[in-house]
């Protein structure tokens, strides 16, 4: 339990800060998402503090995991916002959020998104083709307004981790080629309704060792300096997210390492602020899917631990082949069986973990960790099935801050042929 500090077994029963996970079941049902606000707020100021009097912004990567009250709290407590959709727009600015901390990232950017960025004055957009660079100059135009642009950099750096969620090779879809960015820069500067404000890269998620991060941020350094040779005014290096948890046996840096590598790397360069995009590193180990056993399945090949959470709920193993570590939340002396953890999604692929050795009798709850992130933003409605409560855990409170959906509200916008 080293991993999960703020869920711990207090005679045998397993508790997200003071508060039983039995509890949270009885009262909100199950499947469920329960979050800490002790674990969110201790992550953000760990990578705060870590910076120490280096100028920052730490940009919350708003995919992660969009719910208003984790973003409240984090804007509360001064962070910026890294967004990826209109939609996350307004989720931010609707949790409080400074729109001089926002940037906006993602390589197809609409221009409705466009003009309400712009509207709202945020602090920068991340370009990331030539294609956008110029619709935005034309959107701005249009809107009587000056874009503030960095442009996302493509490294061309293996990041070491899974291939759907590798973003820095030159086979991938984010950002602009190296070799082309100096020349875009030049391009840029001539554009009448845009200002360079930065320069941005990000290689991917889940990183666990520090080797990738350096040789970014050494491709980016030389960059920098040969665009300020041009005379380009680069005033912030945005390196980007893909700090990883544990989520078995990974052994990531410790985020003092990390961000003391990055700070290191750009000593020369210490009047540039830095932002960097965390995302899963905030919130990951500060959440967990709690799901309760429908049946015990028993064949000559195979037991299976048939729970009410499914894929639709928490689509990373069956997407990305992702372990999760489940833990039962009344801890037992009951001699385990190898089960399969799976829900009641009819697809094959519907799983939450395999060959888990657990001691387990039906209506049983089950704690599934490290789900803060990727678990509720990816869910979806398949087969029908609502999307699950969102819980938060201050202390010896327990918070709805997502009511469990509906059936009839799945169908509210439909309707039939005349």
């Amino acid at each position: 339990m080293s991993g999960f500090p703020w869920f711990d077994y207090r005679r045998g029963r397993l508790h997200a800060e003071s508060v039983a996970l039995e509890h949270i079941a009885r009262e909100f049902g199950t499947p469920c998402y329960v979050y800490s606000r002790a674990a969110i707020v201790a992550a953000y100021r760990e990578f705060d503090a870590a910076f120490e009097e280096r100028d920052h912004l730490v940009c919350y990567a708003v995919k992660a995991n969009p719910n208003l009250a984790i973003l409240n709290l984090l804007a509360r407590l001064g962070s910026g916002f890294d967004i990826v959709s209109g939609g996350e727009l307004q989720r931010v600015l609707k949790a409080g959020g400074d729109p001089q901390k926002i940037v906006f990232s993602g390589v197809g950017k609409q221009a409705g998104e466009m003009r309400a960025a712009l509207a709202a004055g945020i602090l920068s957009f991340n370009v990331e083709s030539e294609a956008e660079l110029m619709a935005l100059d034309r959107v701005a135009g249009e809107t009587g307004r000056i874009a503030p642009v960095s442009l996302r950099v493509n490294p061309d750096v293996d990041a070491n981790t899974h291939p759907y969620i590798s973003t820095g090779l030159k086979e991938n879809k984010f950002g602009i080629p190296f070799g082309e960015a100096e020349e875009l820069y030049a391009r840029a500067r001539r554009l009448p309704n845009l200002r360079i404000t930065g320069l941005d890269c990000h290689i991917g998620s889940q990183l666990t060792g520090l080797a990738p991060f350096a040789e970014a941020s050494g491709k980016m350094l030389g960059l920098l300096t040969r665009l300020e040779a041009l005379g380009l005014p680069i005033e912030h290096l945005d390196l980007g997210g893909g700090l990883g948890i544990r989520y078995s046996d990974e052994t990531p840096p410790a985020v003092r390492e990390y961000v003391a590598a990055l700070c290191a790397t750009t000593k020369g360069h210490s009047r540039h602020r830095i932002l960097i995009e965390p995302g899963r590193a905030l919130i990951g180990n500060a959440g967990v899917l709690l799901t309760r056993i429908e049946y015990l399945k028993h064949t000559p090949h195979r037991n299976f631990a048939i729970v009410d959470g499914a894929m639709n709920d928490l689509i990373r193993p069956a997407l990305y082949d992702a372990y999760h570590e489940i833990l039962p939340v009344m801890r037992n002396r009951r001699r385990g069986k190898i089960y399969q953890i799976v829900g009641p999604v009819c697809e094959t692929g519907d799983f939450l973990g395999r060959d888990r050795k657990l001691p387990l009798s039906q209506d049983d709850l089950l704690a599934v960790m490290s789900a803060g992130a990727y678990g509720m933003s990816m869910s979806s409605n398949y087969n029908s099935r609502p999307r699950a409560a969102e819980v938060m855990v201050d202390g010896d409170r327990a918070c709805l801050v997502r009511r469990r959906e509906s059936v009839e509200q799945l169908f509210a916008d439909e309707s039939m042929l005349p």
